[in-house]
């Protein structure tokens, strides 16, 4: 049904807690999600996008898998996953959305053209070897400063991420409070912030209101795709 609409989420290879704000808490979100594990998909082939023949063919698999359960959309609780959105888009007809950075065209060309974007991500070297195709992606050239790129590899508390263990929030909290203090206070051309890990929608709330930006998650992300498929209450045709 148009006014019932599913979400599909595939998932890297392990298991945690996941809280409220993750996105791969089902709570998360004000539609239903169904999720499928990608055996033997890591974080770090994920990071990397060097997949086996044997991960490429459970990717496909837990596709099919979702695209049987009827999902509208399809996002993932990795943003590296950006790396294999080309191997997914392949093997459905349903929209893929796999990773939050690919909202950053829409954003940079809502901010202003001398105004930059700042980009927290799970592993900012990891993200640097992608750096060009974020460039193509969002039309911006020769590598143009309007998108910073900010790690949190090294807050307390946040290497529980790329073990798949359950994170401290609390003492993640205030490490990425601090983080992104002395980051804005030394970029004063960045208007918006842009998280890149899906297990950072959780503290999204708190960033919003201590640096009065805009931010954008994966689940801002999946919102705005869902949205295209959810019946307005407000106006319009109901049934």
């Amino acid at each position: 049904m148009t006014d019932d609409p599913v979400l599909g989420v595939l998932r890297l290879d392990y298991s945690y807690q996941p809280v409220l704000g993750d996105v791969d808490h089902p709570g998360s979100f004000a539609y239903k999600a169904i999720y499928r594990i990608v055996p033997g998909l890591s974080f770090e082939i994920c990071q990397s996008g060097e997949i086996t023949e044997e991960i490429r063919r459970n990717c496909i698999d837990a596709v099919r898998y979702l695209d049987s359960q009827g999902v509208r959309g399809i996002t993932g609780d990795c943003g590296f996953m950006i790396n294999i959105e080309p191997l997914v888009r392949d093997h459905t007809e349903k929209p893929v959305f796999l990773s939050s950075l690919d909202q950053l065209p829409l954003i940079l060309t809502s901010i202003g053209p001398d105004a930059e974007v700042g980009v927290l991500t799970a592993n900012s070297k990891t993200l640097h070897l992608i750096e060009a195709r974020l460039d193509r992606l969002a039309g911006v050239v020769d590598h143009s400063p309007r998108i910073q790129i900010l790690g949190c590899q090294n807050i307390p508390g946040f290497e529980a991420v790329a073990k798949g263990e359950k994170v401290d929030t609390a003492k993640v909290s205030k490490g990425l409070r601090d983080l992104v203090g002395d980051f804005l206070a030394n970029n004063d051309k960045v208007k918006c912030l842009l998280f890149e890990c899906t297990e950072l929608g959780v503290y999204a709330n708190e960033i919003r209101l201590m640096s009065g930006l805009p931010v954008y998650d994966a689940i801002t992300h999946c919102d705005a795709f869902m949205s295209g498929f959810a019946l307005d209450t407000r106006f319009g045709v109901q049934s």
